[in-house]
């Protein structure tokens, strides 16, 4: 019997942690509600990348929503993608919107929106949001208006 998952490759194998940003990693699965509008929420509080000038670390917590089309987010891989930012230079705005257009490129969600909590460096908290709405739909207007109204 087929389950919809015979696409994944990474879910119940070894494990390899890509050394560099790696948006080949991402894998999908088929939405088995695609009529229904439910959230999906991840997040991952132990997210790092690297200051695109001087090289330090940045840490944050990386928080991603989304109202599912027809396509998933694998669990596992959007882990190992995660951690593949962990040596990749990128300014905090940077990421998260990366992340966010990759998701958009794996599954075309409904909606998505991705926070980046990043820790103080010098001071300062950055706390870069994007989102997104299928164009044409009620959930372009979601989008506009939880832009607009993100705190």
């Amino acid at each position: 019997m087929k389950t919809g998952n015979e696409s994944l490759t990474l879910l119940g194998h070894h494990t390899t942690y890509k050394q560099d940003y790696a948006s080949e990693v991402l894998e999908a699965f088929d939405n088995k509600h695609p009529e229904n509008d439910y959230w999906v929420q991840f997040n991952c509080p132990e997210f790092t990348s690297l200051c695109p000038i001087t090289g330090q670390p940045d840490f944050a917590e990386i928080r991603i929503s989304y109202l599912p089309a027809v396509k998933m987010v694998e669990s596992k891989s959007l882990k190992l993608y995660l951690f593949s930012f962990r040596n990749h230079g990128a300014f905090h705005e940077d990421c998260v919107n990366l992340i966010m257009k990759d998701l958009i490129r794996l599954m075309q969600p409904k909606y998505i929106e991705v926070t980046g909590l990043f820790t103080p460096r010098g001071g300062i908290s950055i706390y870069p949001y994007a989102n997104y709405g299928a164009p044409g739909t009620k959930y372009e207007q979601m989008a506009e208006q939880r832009l607009m109204n993100y705190k």
